[in-house]
């Protein structure tokens, strides 16, 4: 893990497209802003974590096999 240290006002950036910004500090809080291209997602972890449970729930249900099913028997033959 890579640590920096950082002022308000400073900046770090992530290969040519992101750039993370430390807006605020207060006590044991940081305010981060982060600039990111649209196609690039960026969550707090605790809402990634969230997601991923969520979308591996959704395809572990019964209809989500018989879809898969339909899908490999009605396949094109390439």
């Amino acid at each position: 893990m890579l640590v920096l240290t950082r002022r308000r006002g400073e900046v770090i950036t992530i290969g040519d497209a992101i750039e993370v910004t430390v807006l605020d500090i207060r006590e044991d809080q940081v305010r981060i802003g982060i600039k990111a291209p649209k196609e690039i997602p960026v969550h707090r972890k605790e809402i990634y974590e969230a997601i991923k449970a969520e979308n591996i729930r959704a395809a572990s249900l019964p209809e989500v096999a018989v879809l898969k099913d339909l899908a490999a028997k009605y396949k094109r033959k390439e």
